[in-house]
């Protein structure tokens, strides 16, 4: 398998996976009921299994005859599903989540969902009953990969912060005491000048505290530190060695910033392009930046979740983009009057609405069994084409218009078809 089917791949199962933990993180249970399994795949089943029979034994102790029940019809719905395994789970592990979820009106249902082989390997067999599902491992397992560390400073300011996979998160800010370059009256140029050489000093240590606190307990994640201001503060600051000499050695480059307040961490990633070239986010940037360019000049770009499907199922979409905080289904209306086929894509927690057919005008009504996921529609679709699937961050300006602007579906072509 190529690095980039991998890639794609790897994103599709993100995806699912995110879905899941949101459905997961909505649900409450009543008191200590719902109950989480994390299974690493060294683990033996029989092991599981047995784990599961000793505490539906202990639940029996349990004082509420509400919650010892759906604790242990939990337990029973968990090893119902571990019959399914043989010896040990498959590859990095499964995740196993079982309780009477709160449906309204004083009632409940009993929600069970297996998660296999997540994104990392479950380090450590747990087992945890509460009034929530335990997502947080498979969040941190979520998180985007590729850690960098960002400084922005010149001699009025500074601020420091990361780039997560594709998240720039500002951390921390500083403002100097060094004085402009005009000297108050009483002062000698010779003193003046001494008194502000040391006030700048002072900044840059001030500066490079705050990066070895943040950067020094994560230098072994670090992928590198990136640097920017105007010149030559950043030169001074990099070439006095003010940083940890762990950190100084893991400085990709410094480029040029204009701006030096949190917007600066952002043109710091911009500029430093190259340093970055296997980063996430510069990815996401390339490819929509070709999509702006086909949109304004060229003929090879679709948008919308209806043009987009009608260009996949014609085998001219190349690269099929979606958004990462897109959440919709599409549902199939077929007209029993004009025999007409028509979708709408709703929100995913929107209930199944009325379509009037565009051909004849007939109300038609939509069952469950004509929704499914919008996302998995095309890709689905995209498979079958030998399309390439990318899934597009919301963190910089781009990415939020596909999600806003343009639905969240759009495709860059292999030839131009007019839809």
């Amino acid at each position: 398998m190529s690095q980039e089917a991998a890639q794609e791949q790897s994103d599709r199962k993100k995806y699912e996976f995110r879905k899941v933990i949101e459905d997961l993180k909505d649900y409450d249970g009543s008191g200590t009921q719902l109950v989480t399994i994390y299974v690493p795949d060294d683990r033996q089943i029989s092991d599981v299994v047995q784990h599961v029979t000793q505490e539906h034994s202990e639940a029996a102790n349990i004082k509420s005859k509400q919650t010892r029940t759906a604790v242990q019809d939990a337990l029973t719905s968990i090893k119902d599903r571990l019959r399914y395994y043989d010896t040990y789970p498959p590859d990095n592990g499964i995740v196993l989540f079982s309780g009477a979820v709160d449906s309204g009106g004083g009632r409940t249902d009993m929600v069970t969902k297996v998660l296999e082989s997540p994104p990392q390997p479950i380090e450590s067999f747990r087992y945890h009953c509460d009034s929530d599902f335990l997502t947080e491992p498979l969040e941190e397992m979520l998180a985007d990969k590729g850690l960098y560390g960002l400084i922005v400073l010149d001699r009025r300011e500074a601020n420091v912060g990361w780039l997560k996979g594709k998240r720039i998160e500002p951390v921390k800010s500083a403002s100097s005491l060094v004085p402009g370059k005009q000297r108050k009256g009483g002062q000698s140029a010779q003193r003046f000048a001494r008194l502000r050489l040391e006030a700048i000093d002072n900044f840059y240590q001030e500066v490079a505290g705050m990066a070895n606190d943040l950067f020094v307990p994560r230098r072994h994640e670090l992928d590198g530190i990136l640097v920017g201001g105007p010149s030559p503060t950043k030169d001074e600051f990099l070439d006095g060695d003010y940083l940890h000499h762990e950190l100084q050695d893991t400085v990709l480059g410094k480029f040029d910033v204009a701006y030096t307040d949190e917007s600066g961490l952002k043109d710091l990633v911009d500029n430093a392009e190259d340093a970055l070239a296997d980063a996430e986010v510069m990815k996401d940037k390339k490819v929509m930046e070709e999509f702006f360019e086909e949109l304004n000049a060229g003929e090879l770009a679709t948008y919308g979740f209806e043009q987009t499907r009608r260009n996949l199922m014609m085998g001219s979409v190349d690269r099929l983009l979606i958004s990462e905080d897109l959440r919709k289904d599409v549902i199939t209306y077929d007209c029993p009057e004009c025999g007409a086929t028509e979708r709408e894509v709703i929100d995913r927690r929107k209930s199944t609405p009325t379509h009037t057919c565009t051909e004849c005008g007939t109300d038609v009504e939509g069952g469950e069994e004509d929704r499914e996921d919008a996302i998995d529609h095309l890709i689905e679709i995209a498979e079958q084409r030998g399309t390439e699937t990318k899934f597009i961050s919301t963190d910089f300006e781009k990415g939020e218009q596909l999600l806003n602007a343009f639905g969240g579906f759009a495709g860059l072509l292999r030839y131009s078809t007019g839809v």
